[in-house]
């Protein structure tokens, strides 16, 4: 995998010589991310064996999403509000059913089952659930006829600033007084001295996530042309292409962990990663908006995304409350995923 390096100066020299080969730049772009994603997963790996599961994949999905972020505040520069929403409803549906469901699939191949604390599980699952309240509010005030141009701009925010005070306090909860809940089975421990150090280990993280950030602005200017050539819908390019490959770290580094047996890390990149995109990223680029933007960006998200969300996070606490998986179990969030990127692939526009 380390000979995938090589795309990152070729994706750079291609999109400043000749930007008009948007193919080219997106394809060179979208392998370059695949070997820094690996890196960022075994930074992970290294700072949740000295830090613990939970810790681990906080700082997994933290860094992670920061070229989402990055991405996102250059679109809210330009007012693009809708391709915004779409890509931020694309990750917490590509994390909770891609990448949870292949890593389910992953690490239950030669497995009868895998076990994790259920609890934590649960815990974010009704995280993600409150998040899907919070979107749905927005979109109904919409929908209510007669309601002032101003009131969903104030609701926007004022749910924008619950949503961030609810996840400061879920992070107290989860990293502080009931860290045990997401402390996972035991795994930190093995091997110890083999491990990176902390500093190194952060190190390694940030160089990933800023060279992930780099690729992924680099990839976002081609893949509209791009997936226009190929006949692609914005809506679909929005919620699945650009998710799928903003995701690309989330994605190896919760595979790897389950295919290590370690489903407790593993959890909590993918789930942890919705949590923070619907109850951190969202609300924080609304707020951000009205610095940053032509104008200001609401929370009120079109129906089609909200609906996707809402059966991503039922199925995802159905399939993960109990503290078990197995491969069936991903195969069955990879159908949802399936069926809705079929869906928003024949929807107009």
């Amino acid at each position: 995998m380390k000979w995938l390096l090589g795309f990152v100066p070729v994706a750079i020299l291609i999109h400043y010589v000749a930007p008009d080969r948007p193919l080219l730049v997106f394809a060179a772009s979208g392998l370059a991310i695949i070997p820094l994603a690996g890196w960022m997963g075994h930074a992970t790996e290294h700072l949740a064996a000295r830090l613990g599961e939970g810790i681990g994949g906080f700082l997994n999905a933290t860094f992670g999403n920061a070229a989402e972020m990055i991405i996102a505040i250059a679109a809210l520069r330009a007012g693009l509000h809708e391709v915004v929403k779409a890509s931020l409803a694309g990750a917490i549906i590509g994390n909770v059913l891609l990448v949870l469901g292949a890593s389910m699939l992953a690490g239950g191949i030669g497995r009868p089952e895998q076990k994790y604390n259920a609890a934590g599980a649960r815990s974010q699952a009704t995280m993600l659930t409150l998040a899907v309240i919070a979107l749905i509010v927005p979109a109904a005030l919409r929908a209510t006829e007669g309601v002032a141009e101003g009131s969903l701009g104030t609701l926007s925010v004022l749910v924008s600033l619950t949503l961030l005070l609810t996840y400061a306090l879920n992070l107290l909860f989860s990293l502080g007084t009931h860290r045990t809940l997401f402390a996972g089975e035991g795994h930190a421990e093995e091997g110890h001295a083999a491990h990176w150090s902390v500093k190194r280990s952060a190190l390694v993280l940030a160089g990933a996530t800023a060279a992930i950030a780099w690729m992924s602005e680099i990839l976002v200017h081609a893949i509209q042309p791009a997936t226009k050539s190929l006949g692609l819908s914005d809506v679909f390019v929005g919620v699945f292409v650009v998710a799928i490959l903003g995701n690309a770290a989330e994605h190896f580094s919760a595979i790897t962990a389950a295919r290590k047996d370690r489903m407790d890390l593993s959890l909590s990149i993918a789930i942890g990663s919705s949590v923070q995109v619907a109850l951190f990223v969202a609300p924080l680029l609304v707020l951000l908006s009205y610095a940053v933007g032509p104008r200001p960006m609401d929370l009120a998200f079109p129906g089609g995304p909200i609906l996707s969300i809402l059966l991503s996070t039922l199925i995802t606490g159905q399939v993960s409350g109990d503290g078990r998986s197995d491969w069936l179990r991903g195969v069955q969030l990879l159908a949802v995923y399936v069926m809705l990127g079929l869906a928003f692939f024949f929807a107009p526009g």
